[in-house]
């Protein structure tokens, strides 16, 4: 079994006081677990921008296919200048958590995630239990929740009769 490498790093001034309150404010935006998740999305957007930086001096062909990419995942993209002008938080507005609780689907970006990781929301038919999942624009109007089953008892079989 291959060893699962860490997908972000920590900050490198750990008790910066104003990346600390920052993160703990986009940490109750998003209903965070914690802040490991800001890191994540951090790296992901970071290396979203490296590649965009390597296609700098590339043809058009390869530039649209990376904005094809993003503009699935639902960023708003359509330049390399753009590229490099994505936050954190235009990545963290595509997690599924995020998306559920934006649709309405649940009353918090807390009950979302609760939801998710109880197996109550499906994506296109099937269950999602990562918050995490980052979804699709065309996956974003198939999200839907679970419908409740009844238990049957004797005396609702006999009102039944």
């Amino acid at each position: 079994m291959k060893r699962k490498h860490k997908v972000y790093s920590r900050p490198k001034r750990p008790f910066d006081k104003a990346r600390i309150e920052e993160e703990a404010e986009i940490k109750k935006e998003f209903g965070l677990k914690n802040k490991r998740e800001i890191w994540r999305a951090d790296a992901k957007i970071k290396s979203m921008r490296e590649k965009a930086k390597k296609l700098i001096g590339a043809g058009k062909e390869e530039q649209n296919a990376l904005f094809d990419r993003l503009k699935k995942m639902g960023l708003e993209v359509n330049s390399i200048g753009d590229v490099l002008a994505l936050d954190k938080r235009d990545y963290l507005k595509r997690r599924l958590q995020t998306v559920i609780a934006e649709k309405g689907l649940a009353p918090t970006v807390k009950a979302a995630r609760q939801y998710i990781v109880h197996k109550k929301v499906m994506v296109d038919g099937k269950v999602v239990d990562s918050p995490s999942y980052i979804v699709l624009v065309s996956k974003e109007d198939k999200i839907t929740l679970k419908k409740k089953k009844v238990k049957k008892t004797k005396e609702t079989e006999e009102s039944k009769e």
